[in-house]
């Protein structure tokens, strides 16, 4: 049966599976990017942020075990194709982080809680989906490459931060990459409150397992295959976008990894939301609400195609290659969301 598949197509069995995965860490787990921000800004809780830096550090060690066996080659990584640019980094990671306080969730959050029955989060995909496309190859893309451009390579210096302490030291990059890794997931379990909930602990390791998954799957298809496919793992930037591009024009366009993924998640969540007796419909009643969190979904659909990567994207799957620009992301993101959410918070204590 799989022999009668495109390469395409075994690309979104990858990405729907690694999905799936997602949305139930997601619904059943609790793992949530702004969640884990905002509680430890206003809940003196840093378990959710644990969470978020365990599966860093599971991705990390798996996509760098990868890497070790041979299965992976880090040039074909598609964060690793195009060298780093600072400022997009930091500028696309802020309006990221504040677009995702506005709309109050991530791409990847909305598509869990659409997935649980939510359609205020429905308006957020459609937006950011849009925006994004807007900004890759629509009016906003002559200004994203005027200012932001991320040519291709042009040598063998790969933008990892294990390859580059490889260059300097003489050693392996695939062991600064799992020493890291180990490092990450060590001290993210070193926190009394994660170590006590190992539900917790499975769903993030499930999280990193996700993505090394889709590193996995994606390079395995792009040896085995004619067709090009990207190696690439989990992102929702672009692929809300190119999931609605594919709905209307199924018949000319073929499915891909990131469309597998958007599927994916809205099924896990939907599953998970089911099994948790969460599902219920619900939409906005408030004007303010919805315009805010259109002009969020808008800000992060710019930010994320800006900053090569979103929450997932960048915050895990960059991450677990060691991009130069994930860590820079993470921090700008977090940063964004914290002003957003200290203006709404402001706003709102203002108002009362």
């Amino acid at each position: 049966m799989l022999d009668q598949l495109s390469d395409s197509s075994l690309a979104a069995l990858v990405g729907l599976f690694g999905g799936f995965v997602l949305g139930l860490a997601a619904r059943i787990g609790r793992f949530c990017t702004l969640g884990a921000i905002e509680d430890a800004l206003y809940q003196r809780s840093d378990l959710r942020m644990r969470m978020w830096v365990l599966a860093i550090g599971v991705a990390m060690t798996g996509s760098f075990a990868l890497i070790g066996l041979g299965l992976i080659e880090p040039a074909d990584a598609v964060y690793l194709s195009f060298a780093w640019n600072p400022l997009a980094s930091v500028v696309g990671g802020l309006i990221f982080g504040y677009g995702m306080a506005l709309a109050g969730n991530c791409g990847f959050g909305a598509l869990a809680r659409l997935g649980g029955g939510d359609l205020r989060a429905l308006v957020i995909v459609l937006v950011m989906g849009v925006s994004a496309y807007m900004t890759i190859s629509g009016p906003l893309a002559p200004l994203r490459v005027a200012l932001f451009d991320t040519p291709p390579l042009d040598d063998a210096r790969l933008p990892a931060i294990s390859h580059a302490l490889a260059r300097a030291s003489g050693l392996p990059a695939t062991g600064f990459g799992l020493a890291i890794g180990g490092a990450l997931a060590l001290g993210a379990l070193a926190g009394r409150r994660l170590r006590h909930r190992p539900e917790a602990v499975f769903w993030s390791v499930m999280v990193g397992l996700a993505i090394v998954s889709g590193w996995a799957g994606t390079a395995w298809i792009s040896a085995q295959g004619f067709d090009p496919v990207p190696v690439e793992s989990h992102s929702f930037s672009a692929p809300p976008g190119d999931t609605l591009f594919y709905l209307m024009t199924a018949t000319a366009s073929r499915p891909n990894f990131g469309i597998g993924s958007v599927a994916g998640v809205l099924a896990g969540a939907l599953a998970g939301a089911l099994y948790k007796g969460h599902f219920r419909w619900e939409a906005c009643e408030d004007a303010r609400e919805l315009r805010r969190q259109i002009l969020g979904a808008a800000l992060m659909g710019v930010g994320a195609v800006v900053a090569f990567g979103c929450t997932i994207g960048q915050g895990i799957s960059a991450f677990s290659v060691l991009y130069y620009g994930a860590p820079v992301v993470f921090v700008s993101i977090v940063a964004g969301a914290a002003l957003g959410l200290h203006q709404l918070i402001a706003g709102f204590a203002r108002s009362a």
